[in-house]
């Protein structure tokens, strides 16, 4: 039942973030933590979000901007691994209290930069994958942060969607490949990602249809809601 729980929220989160986007990590995060601990999840969702992020590549193939994604990608990489090697020592508690504020504390954050409208250069690509890859390698996802980057970069839809999921990819490699070197992998816990990203994998290809019908509005209500309770949810099982 753990394991049907567990697919369940993963095809919806993994539907609403083949629109979006991002949110299946936010979605999925504290159901993982709730069935198996801030420390077991953590390593859990980066096998997971490795699939998802592949699943969202195949769906948009086409559609990757590659100069983008490699200006992101080339600071962002060793910037997580080094934010999952800071995670390792830190106490499971502070773990959980970490993500639960940070995912609230993203969306004021969120409206911040839409209301500036910047229009970003590869270079802030660069400058923002350094920081982002560093903090996705502590406090799981920063997917409503690196949203803002490329579509201020001036990508949208299907090229939006293709180019952060291929982006991303190479984030989550780096934080699962520092996770199993330093023995936070073992084959258990890898089993487990891979359960919970068959079911994100799934959900990016049920989404693909409704991506051209979603208003602007909905996806910024929508991101916001999820973030306040993931983040509230998160803070709960830190707490209780």
């Amino acid at each position: 039942m753990d394991f049907l729980f567990v697919l369940a929220v993963g095809l919806v989160a993994g539907t609403i973030s083949g629109i979006v986007g991002t949110g299946s990590s936010i979605m999925l995060m504290p159901v993982l933590i709730y069935e198996y601990g801030p420390r077991q999840a953590v390593p859990i969702m980066a096998i997971a979000a490795v699939m998802a992020n592949f699943s969202r590549i195949l769906a948009w193939w086409r559609e990757v901007d590659w100069r983008a994604c490699a200006a992101y990608s080339a600071p962002a990489i060793p910037a997580a691994a080094l934010g999952a090697r800071t995670l390792l020592v830190l106490p499971s508690r502070t773990v959980d209290i970490c993500i639960g504020l940070f995912l609230i504390a993203m969306v004021p954050a969120r409206h911040w930069l839409a209301r500036h409208q910047l229009k970003l250069s590869l270079w802030h690509l660069a400058i923002g994958g350094a920081v982002i890859g560093y903090l996705t390698g502590i406090v799981v996802s920063t997917g409503p942060l690196s949203v803002p980057l490329f579509l201020f970069y001036g990508l949208t839809k299907g090229a939006f969607l293709a180019t952060e999921a291929a982006s991303s990819l190479g984030i989550y490699v780096s934080k699962s490949v520092t996770f199993q070197r330093f023995g936070a992998l073992p084959v258990e816990v890898a089993v487990q990602g891979l359960i919970a990203g068959a079911s994100l994998m799934a959900g990016a290809f049920v989404a693909k249809r409704f991506v051209l019908r979603l208003e602007p509005e909905v996806f910024r209500c929508l991101m916001d809601v999820i973030m306040i309770v993931a983040g509230l949810s998160t803070l709960w099982t830190a707490f209780s």
